[in-house]
């Protein structure tokens, strides 16, 4: 049988003495925030039974702050690794508790989306929200700014010139990125096509514009197809994709920008060679990395989540102790690109 640990081995763990150690576990002398911050994850590590103990005490003054989330697509992976990232970001944050609500948008109607913002906004502090751009959606957020509740736009911006802050890729330069791949690993010129979610999502749109302005100075060549709306579903995508392919013999790439790259894959698959069409898609998942391995597509472009959710909570408490503030920002951080050699 193992033997339990003891205050010793967390003193040790901790590199402190009995004596701080003690104090921390027993609270006869209030110690310093740093070190009982050591204590407790030393004593988490090693499995001390007194690790929540400690934790409860550390945290026990801290102010705390409840934040809503608003997210698509609830069975999607990425959105799933989306939420785990902000409950991790929000956990480890310091000098503060932080609460998260986070519920996810059942649609694409911006009605819909605009009542879960201002429900969120009944039991929150701020709100962070990936959502259409719509009249409905600005209203909502207009509403909240009134009652001194900021809004962060996630990923795709919305309500600019209300909304707080925006957080996420630079969505042109994923365009231009898209296709400078497209142009780069297809030695033969031909058509090439671009999916979106709707054109409602404006982070989409400024995809879209990115991809075309790339083709359009440097490589004329090759003709752009009118944009094909997936909703940002699988079927959709598959179903477009094949019709896609099978019209056009001389089709060179596809751009899925937004979701549903799991039907354009399929397709893909099932109708070309690995590099016969070069496929741009975002986020990696176990089916974007298959894909990647298979050669079937040529570049991901994905989120990276736990930075992005870091300097979120980090802007999210600091709204929530300063307020709201008129100088609106948006904060653009680096993709995270996959290539097949580089998995």
């Amino acid at each position: 049988m193992s033997r339990r640990p003891t205050i010793a081995d967390v003193a040790q763990a901790a590199g402190m003495s009995i004596s701080t150690v003690d104090r921390a576990l027993n609270g006869r002398e209030k110690v310093r925030e740093e070190t009982a911050q050591r204590i407790y994850l030393a004593a988490e590590k090693i499995g001390y039974y007194g690790a929540s103990l400690i934790r409860q005490r550390l945290y026990a003054d801290l102010p705390e702050f409840k934040f809503g989330f608003l997210l698509q697509k609830e069975n999607q992976p990425f959105y799933l690794a989306f939420r785990d990232a902000i409950e991790r970001a929000a956990s480890r944050l310091p000098n503060v508790r932080a609460h998260v609500e986070i519920v996810f948008a059942p649609s694409q109607d911006p009605v819909e989306q605009a009542g879960l913002i201002l429900e969120l906004g009944f039991r929150s502090q701020v709100i962070a929200a990936t959502a259409v751009n719509s009249h409905e959606i600005t209203s909502a957020v207009s509403k909240l700014k009134d009652r001194k509740i900021p809004v962060f736009s996630l990923l795709n911006d919305f309500a600019q010139g209300v909304r707080q802050y925006y957080i996420g890729l630079n969505n042109v330069k994923i365009g231009r990125v898209a296709g400078w791949t497209i142009a780069s690993t297809q030695p033969i010129p031909g058509k090439v096509a671009v999916f979106v979610g709707g054109h409602r999502w404006h982070g989409h749109e400024l995809r879209e514009t990115g991809f075309r302005s790339y083709f359009r100075e440097n490589a004329q060549t090759f003709t752009v197809l009118d944009a094909l709306v997936n909703l940002e579903t699988r079927q959709v995508t598959y179903e477009a994709t094949l019709d896609l392919l099978y019209r056009n013999q001389d089709l060179r790439g596809i751009f899925v920008a937004g979701g549903g790259m799991e039907g354009a894959i399929q397709a893909v698959r099932e109708m070309r060679a690995p590099g016969d069409v070069s496929l741009v898609v975002n986020e990696l998942t176990e089916t974007s990395t298959l894909a990647l391995q298979e050669k079937y597509v040529t570049l991901v472009d994905a989120t990276p989540l736990p930075k992005l959710c870091e300097s979120l909570l980090e802007k999210m408490v600091q709204a929530a102790i300063e307020g709201i503030d008129e100088n609106l920002g948006q904060l653009f951080l680096q993709p995270d690109l996959f290539l097949p050699e580089s998995i």
